[in-house]
């Protein structure tokens, strides 16, 4: 007796069912694979390699007949991860094809365009995104970008050689067209280890060239064009925002701070949050519900589809023909999910559909989707689906750390089927229940994911959200959404806010309320997200244990460091400044810290509290060679962290950063010895601190020594300094590295000094086509002519140099290259 025949319609779902999972998986993992790509290839070789996807892909499911299921699973998954790295490949080359011209870069381009972002104003001018529609030089047409990032200053200084004042914008609104002369450059941000890549999240945003308005005396005056009805949703947000803001800035200090908390949350610019808010809420691990995540626009959907659906299920009310009646045409269940995310998805466009609003939408779409159509499928073939629609999106998200961070949670939050035993109980405590075993989860399995993306996690973290997340979605954002509708609600709003913050506030005061830890290889930290899931899971605490070794690797996880007698220089690429990083077996001693970008920006937090988390590192002292700013400007954010750093320094009695730290003057003589390393003072001598001298003269000098190696920090010293110091030492200079004065102004490097130091490396660290034209070509020919190797930050990024490897040096943009990054010639 033979068996029935399957049904097509049987058979082909079950090959479906089969192929899908392996699909799915291979688009992820090829993905990934062509993000690591250091270089694009040409558009022919990823068409080829989708042409073999699509054979593969008819292979696999012809395969799929047959009785062995493994062979058309792993062809099915290698076919999806070439597809998927083809296609990634291609938009990516779409996306180079735009690059800014070099020839371009710091010419006067008149562009005409529309403002199509809500901009941004800061203490500085305004920041805004720009799609051109047409671009002119010396009156001739020319290709730029079609998206570039632009600033528009009120002060000529933060941009180029003058310091004349120049006139702002007073009422820069999205959808506006303008006119203006800007000058352009190729996208180009500091790049250190652990750092934020600014050119990825550049790239990701479409942005192919970054600027500045030209408005000076001499510039054509730009011309607003027309007040637009583009971009009306950005035009609506703006609005939003300002009256928010125009609302709180009548409240003095605390109803500013309030209400930007609150424009943050109904339109997305995180930018109007401060600082030290910021700070706090990083502390308390409550930063996610600041702004508009995950979790605010499923609240929204949520919301949402309960309003849908019970207006939908009172339609028998409304009287209308039985033709007409809601109910009859959908089902409230339906037309309540699909209300839900069509209005979730209003809302993540109206917040500035931002990458985590996209990545929601796109997974509350996929699952809506399913249910829709009755799919049933288990909960990790949902969960992967929706990462692969994220990524098909959206490739670049991969590589940011919101979007580990979501899927990571959701992950868990279905692995350990955290609703299911209180789904049952009712009433407040059977709620209180639930709320208290997801957060434990959600922290306990993201504790180890937050270490590795950020280096730091919040000890507090579980308290503060059980308190923060019902307040905050519950009461602060409701009412927040609902003062669009009535303005004085966006005072309570902030009303709201108060008692909270002060919570946290009190909280992030603790001692302990966050740990920081060294950055730990990528696979011990997958292995602590595992062991901390194994922690989590519903099974039995003897099995749950096995979690525990998993974790504790990246928990007692220490860096490399110099072996005694050695020492290792790290110049931080922080752009127009100083900031170097000296490392011992058990020392480390930070000389300078950098610039200042803003007053709500600086190298401190941006580079250096960052990179010296990263590392594990206890700074020892903090060398500030002299008051300018590109030294001093990130040294408030260090001092911070390095509670018990000593300041050593030739700033003056009444400086502010007096009072941070009483800082120890340096001249010439000091000297100390670590692990074997000798560090000593150079300059300035103590007779200088008596006589009138310009900032730079009075830098600190540094000479490191170790391992028979030497490194020679000179801070902005210039020619008269370099005499005195080649008359007192002479042929004592000689080291195998020296950072060059001054950036490489003309001012410094003489022939002499040169001569008497004799570098092997000579390191500049300058900003990228800075506005001083450092380093100076004379400088560089100087130092080429007698066979010294020049390596600067612009080319660079950071530069690592060890003692106990003098003739090698490693340079972060090449080790950390990928196709996205700018390349100098």
């Amino acid at each position: 007796m033979t068996a029935a025949p399957v049904p097509p319609a049987d058979l082909a779902a079950r090959r479906v069912g089969l192929m899908l999972p392996a699909a799915l998986a291979g688009v992820v993992a090829g993905t990934a694979a062509q993000l690591q790509q250091v270089a694009l290839w040409q558009p022919g070789a990823y068409a080829a390699l989708l042409a073999a996807a699509l054979v593969g892909l008819v292979l696999a499911w012809r395969a799929s007949a047959g009785p062995r299921a493994r062979v058309p699973m792993a062809l099915c998954a290698l076919a999806a991860a070439l597809a998927a790295f083809a296609g990634v490949g291609l938009r990516a080359g779409a996306l180079q094809a735009q690059a800014l011209a070099p020839a371009i870069e710091g010419r006067d381009v008149v562009l005409t365009g529309l403002v199509s972002r809500m901009p941004q104003r800061g203490d500085m001018g305004w920041r805004f995104r720009f799609d051109v529609e047409a671009a002119q030089i010396d009156g001739q047409p020319v290709a730029v970008p079609p998206r570039v990032q632009l600033a528009w200053y009120g002060s000529a200084s933060t941009a180029d050689e003058t310091d004349a004042a120049r006139p702002l914008a007073a009422d820069l609104r999205a959808g506006d067209r303008w006119q203006f002369t800007a000058r352009l450059k190729a996208p180009h941000g500091n790049l250190n280890p652990h750092g934020f890549d600014y050119e990825l999240w550049l790239w990701e945003q479409g942005v192919r060239a970054t600027g500045y308005v030209r408005a000076g005396p001499r510039d054509a005056p730009p011309r607003r064009l027309a007040e637009g009805a583009a971009f009306p949703i950005e035009r609506a947000r703006q609005s939003v925002r300002d009256r928010i803001l125009a609302g709180g800035a009548g409240q003095g200090d605390e109803g500013r701070r309030f209400a930007g908390i609150v424009a943050a949350l109904v339109t997305g610019d995180q930018a109007v949050i401060e600082r030290a808010d910021w700070d706090i809420f990083r502390a308390t691990g409550v930063a996610h519900l600041m702004s508009i995540s995950g979790l605010h626009i499923t609240m929204f959907a949520w919301l949402a589809a309960a309003l849908v659906g019970g207006l939908w299920r009172r339609s028998a009310r409304w009287g209308l023909p039985a033709r007409l009646d809601p109910c009859l045409l959908l089902p409230a269940p339906h037309a309540a999910l699909i209300g839900g995310v069509l209005l979730a998805g209003a809302y993540a466009l109206f917040s500035g559909w931002g990458v985590p609003a996209q990545r929601t939408v796109l997974m509350l779409a996929t699952v809506s989707l399913l249910k829709l159509a009755g799919v049933r499928w288990p909960w990790w073939l949902t969960w992967l689906l929706a990462c692969a629609v994220v990524l098909l999106a959206d490739p670049w998200a991969l590589l940011q750390a919101g979007f580990w961070l979501s899927f990571v949670a959701v992950g868990v939050l279905f692995a350990t089927d955290s609703g299911a035993a209180s789904a049952l109980q009712t009433g407040a405590r059977g709620h209180f229940g639930r709320l208290l075993r997801e957060q434990w989860v959600v922290t306990l399995a993201l504790t180890p994911l937050s270490l590795i993306l950020f280096g730091q996690a919040s000890v507090v973290g579980l308290l503060a959200n059980l308190l923060a997340i019902p307040w905050v979605t519950l009461v602060v954002t409701p009412l927040a959404m609902l003062g669009m509708a009535w303005a004085p609600l966006w005072q309570a709003a902030a009303w709201a806010l108060q008692p909270l913050a002060a919570l946290l506030q009190w909280l992030a005061s603790w001692p302990g309320a966050s740990v920081s830890l060294a950055s730990a290889p990528l696979p011990l930290g997958v292995a602590a997200v595992g062991g901390a899931l194994l922690l989590a899971l519903r099974w039995p605490w003897a099995l749950r244990v096995a979690g525990l070794p998993l974790v504790l690797p990246l928990l007692l996880w220490q860096p490399a460091r110099p072996v005694p007698g050695q020492f290792e220089l790290l110049a931080a690429d922080v752009g127009q400044g100083n900031a170097v990083l000296v490392r011992t077996a058990t020392h480390t001693l930070v000389y300078d810290a950098g610039p200042r970008y803003s007053l709500e920006s600086d190298a401190g937090h941006r580079v250096l509290v960052p990179l010296l988390r990263a590392l594990g590192e206890r700074v020892d002292t903090l060398v500030l060679s002299h008051r300018d700013s590109d030294h001093t400007g990130g040294a408030g954010a260090v001092l911070a962290m390095q509670r018990s750093a000593a300041l050593l320094s030739s700033i003056e009695e009444g400086h502010e950063l007096q009072g941070a730290r009483t800082a120890m003057r340096c001249q010439a003589g000091q000297a100390w010895d670590w692990d074997g390393v000798r560090f000593e003072l150079l300059h300035p001598a103590a007779a200088d601190y008596g006589a009138p001298r310009k900032s730079n003269a009075m830098s600190c000098v540094l000479r490191v020594q170790g391992g028979g190696r030497a490194a020679l920090l000179v801070g902005d010293i210039e020619a008269e300094q370099e005499r005195a110091l080649v008359a007192v030492h002479g042929n004592a200079l000689r080291a195998n590295v020296l950072l060059v004065p001054h950036h490489g102004s003309r001012t410094s490097s003489t022939p002499d000094f040169v001569a008497a130091v004799r570098p092997d490396w000579a390191l500049i660290q300058s900003g990228y086509r800075n506005r001083f034209g450092h380093p100076v070509p004379e400088v560089l020919a100087r130092y080429t002519a007698r066979g010294v190797r020049v390596a600067d930050s612009p080319r660079c990024g950071a530069m690592r140099w060890n003692s106990a490897q003098p003739d090698a040096l490693r340079c972060e943009r090449a080790h950390a290259a990928r196709y996205w990054h700018h390349r100098l010639p």
